[in-house]
């Protein structure tokens, strides 16, 4: 079983940055392709990118892609989003998942949330205009 703890969101101009955190804790977080998600409300939760468990290949969404990046550090258990040039639109809660299931990052499973296993509460980003 993993927990996953999300933190870092905020309100920050259009423009701006942030870098949200995910800590796991409780399994084994080097084992599990790692992704962020986010949704507004009315809306399904939406795929932003994912990392693979050895942090050797990233996958993005058009959307975010040159914008975002995700990365990961192993040996403290962390996951980690990178927003910058941020836009009103990318105002969403963001949430980690983690994917204990090898053939997660392919291209017609990475953005389907039933492929995950474990997520986090959530964190609010706001990016006014």
């Amino acid at each position: 079983q993993v927990q996953l703890v999300e933190s870092g969101g905020g309100l920050v101009q259009a423009g701006g940055s942030l870098r949200l955190s995910c800590a796991a804790s409780g399994g084994t977080f080097s084992r599990h392709n790692m992704a962020w998600f986010r949704q507004v409300p009315g809306k399904e939760r939406e795929f932003v990118a994912l990392i693979t468990w050895s942090g050797g290949a990233m996958y993005y969404s058009d959307s975010v892609k040159g914008r975002f990046t995700i990365s990961r550090d192993n040996a403290k258990n962390m996951e980690y989003l990178q927003m910058n040039s941020l836009k009103p639109e990318d105002t969403a809660v963001y949430y980690c998942a983690a994917a204990a299931s090898p053939d997660s990052y392919t291209a017609n499973r990475r953005t389907n949330v039933y492929v995950y296993d474990y997520w986090g509460q959530g964190t609010q980003v706001t990016v006014s205009s």
